[in-house]
């Protein structure tokens, strides 16, 4: 079905024990695209045949006349990132944050390592961005230069590039040219009908390093909003943005194409638990949500949601929330949605 959204909201309900001092502070919508990178599935045990080609034509082909090599007992993987997915997770994001009114989109990746794959969908989603959506969005650095201008008028192109670019006198001469010469490409481009402070309200396009959102959304959760990532970053990053909120047992999500979509648990299946009513439901229920706003039920969607912070305002909760919460009644599953309903009341 090319589900290739896998949407991932996650947001603090008022009384849900969690780890961190304001989780409140976190409010964002993971995008991350659901069909390409390392889940692609292309791997090759090793030892195998499948293997043993695979790195022969890698070493003796490709990597020919390098210092590189892959080790011939290894097992072997292929991360494709191409323009179609990488553009079409970066436009739904974008999209989705204009539908909500949402004032960023980040672009989570590891391009610094992974230049043409991570650093390619970094590139790829700032082009969505100002080919698609140029009249909606101003990316970050192009908010630098126009802030820039606004703060003195009278700075010169190359002024304003020794702001964005520290040090730029140091570096080397191509480098300040193309500094240069993207400040003046900025100005000629947008400086009408962004500048005078227009684009402080259009949607601020960023990008930040995988292993720094980790830090930013604990340190600085407030700055981010929605995050559009390759499918492993958005798998690291939506677990440990639920775990600030109350954990996987409250992490709604939904896998969204262009004609089909499934709404589902982040958390997967636990066997173990079944029909022994103790699990938390919320995660679930909230899947729910997502498909009643996903289909224009609006009403119903904040009707279930709104009894469900009701709900657990009143300490009635699941065995996983009660011992992080003082003063809770410990309810089974069917108790809690027994008490979701009479609350809907």
């Amino acid at each position: 079905m090319d589900l290739y959204q896998c949407v991932r909201p996650v947001k603090y309900y008022a009384g849900v024990p969690s780890p961190v001092k304001a989780p409140e502070k976190l409010n964002v919508v993971i995008f991350r695209e659901n069909t390409e990178d390392i889940y692609a599935g292309i791997e090759f045990r090793e030892g195998t045949p499948e293997a043993q080609k695979f790195i022969a034509f890698v070493n003796d082909d490709m990597l020919k006349g390098t210092k590189k090599k892959i080790r011939l007992d290894s097992g072997v993987g292929v991360k494709p990132i191409s323009i179609t997915g990488s553009k079409r997770l970066v436009r739904a994001a974008i999209q989705y944050a204009l539908d909500n009114k949402r004032k960023t989109v980040t672009l989570v990746h590891k391009g610094n390592i992974q230049k043409f794959t991570e650093g390619a969908f970094r590139e790829w989603g700032y082009e969505v961005a100002s080919q698609e959506f140029r009249a909606q969005t101003v990316t970050e650095r192009e908010s630098w230069i126009l802030g820039n201008v606004e703060a003195n008028p009278k700075l010169t192109p190359e002024q304003n590039a020794a702001l964005i670019e520290p040090g730029i006198e140091f570096a080397a001469k191509e480098f300040g040219e193309e500094v240069i010469a993207e400040v003046k490409s900025v100005l000629a481009s947008i400086g009408e009908s962004h500048g005078g402070g227009k684009w402080k309200t259009k949607i601020l396009i960023n990008d930040r390093i995988a292993d720094s959102i980790f830090q930013q959304i604990i340190l600085r959760p407030e700055d981010y909003s929605v995050l559009a990532t390759t499918n492993l970053n958005g798998d690291y990053i939506s677990d440990a943005a639920a775990a600030q909120v109350g954990g996987l047992g409250i992490a709604p999500g939904g896998n969204i194409g262009d004609g089909y979509a499934v709404f589902e648990a982040t958390h997967g299946t636990a066997p173990k638990y079944a029909d022994k009513d103790v699990i938390n439901p919320g995660s679930v229920i909230l899947s729910g949500v997502m498909l009643f706003d996903f289909l224009g039920w609006t009403e119903a969607a904040r009707l279930i949601e709104s009894s469900m912070e009701k709900t657990i305002a009143q300490k009635f909760v699941t065995y996983d929330f009660e011992r992080g919460m003082q003063g809770a009644t410990k309810a089974k599953t069917s108790e809690f949605a027994s008490r979701m309903i009479e609350n809907m009341g």
